[in-house]
């Protein structure tokens, strides 16, 4: 079984084919990087591009696997969340081929593309724990089953991705900000600052991390002869110390949320043995390297995709679609793209929103 994936939920233009031998044919990724500029992501510039590219990206694809579009069994389209032009151009790319050849279409949720994809790098059952952390979002899930999830704990307010961005932005690191980040922070002090830790004191599993990003903001404003951030002097050291002791408190506010839900999950899943981080943030070694010793003190097998896949990518989208497809589940054309797709959706008793059973 063969299935061609297409990425366009926010800045990279990718396309991926897969089978059900864990093989990847073929792959391509466009990372946009007409948002430099801008220190972030522009919507209407980032759909502009998509619907630039896709088509070879598409073509380069096939022609690196050695297939033609008439030798896949099913599309799959990340159909959701994200920026909706360029989500729409993605799933009009799947859908059209889809008719023409009249092959399956699969909408597949963002997500859970990167929620699956350590069961394609990884010897990963089902049930296990998932970190999933990135740009846009940040959740403890324990994933039962394709389309099966059950929400532990979600941020309140920023994604631990965004305030990496954000605290990038105030340093003037540049855009994206995670890795410049993590990069400054190797040469840095990480017990220099003392900083909060937002909800720690909490019962639940939820994560904050607006008031990280706020206290990172006034060490930075203290540099300032005015008290105004774009007026800060700050030299190599203490930039390196600012992003070591933040990247250290919110790995540490990740970890503490997680040793509680590991309890959960061995309590109501005895048979899961795996931890699973996935996102964007998950390629960051510092916090896979926390995770780790995270799992090893609690007898749990830690995972995480290779690094090239942590980041938006077509090879999650086709795995996922091929998972879905595997499972039984495919969408009509009518599907309507969504830009907000919660992925403890109960997809499987709603065709409009995660397919219908075959």
């Amino acid at each position: 079984m063969i299935v061609l994936g297409i990425e366009s939920s926010c800045d990279e233009t990718a396309a991926a084919i897969v089978s059900d031998k864990k093989e990847i044919l073929g792959e391509t990724v466009l990372s946009q990087e007409e948002h430099k500029s801008y220190g972030g992501v522009v919507p209407e510039i980032a759909a502009r591009a998509h619907l630039e590219h896709i088509d070879e990206i598409i073509e380069k694809t096939l022609e690196k696997a050695k297939l033609q579009l008439k030798d896949i069994d099913a599309v799959a389209a990340s159909s959701g969340p994200g920026l909706i032009g360029g989500v729409v151009v993605g799933v009009m790319a799947g859908k059209a081929i889809s008719l023409a050849l009249n092959k399956p279409f699969i909408a597949v949720n963002h997500l859970e593309g990167h929620a699956l994809t350590a069961r394609l790098t990884s010897d990963v059952c089902y049930p296990y724990l998932l970190l999933l952390v990135s740009g846009g979002h940040c959740q403890i899930l324990i994933v039962h089953n394709v389309g099966e999830y059950e929400r532990l704990g979600t941020t309140i307010d920023d994604a631990a991705g965004e305030a990496f961005d954000k605290v990038a932005k105030m340093l003037n690191l540049g855009y994206p900000g995670g890795p410049m980040i993590e990069k400054k922070a190797l040469s840095g002090d990480e017990n220099r600052f003392t900083l909060p830790h937002p909800l720690s004191n909490s019962t639940d599993l939820n994560l904050s991390f607006s008031g990280l990003k706020t206290a990172v903001r006034k060490i930075i404003e203290s540099y300032s002869p005015d008290g105004k951030i774009e007026h800060s002097i700050i030299n190599e050291k203490d930039t390196a110390d600012i992003c070591a002791c933040f990247q250290k408190t919110a790995t540490e506010c990740l970890t503490s949320k997680l040793e509680k839900a590991i309890q959960i999950f061995k309590k109501n899943c005895p048979n899961g043995k795996d931890l699973v981080v996935a996102g964007g943030v998950a390629a960051n070694q510092y916090l896979r390297n926390a995770l780790k010793d995270l799992a090893d003190r609690n007898k749990l097998i830690f995972s995480a995709p290779p690094i090239r896949f942590c980041t938006d990518n077509g090879v999650m989208i086709a795995w996922a679609g091929l998972e879905r497809f595997q499972n039984g589940y495919t969408n009509e054309l009518d599907f309507k793209p969504r830009p907000r797709w919660p992925l403890d959706e109960n997809a499987p008793k709603a065709a409009g929103a995660g397919g219908v059973k075959a």
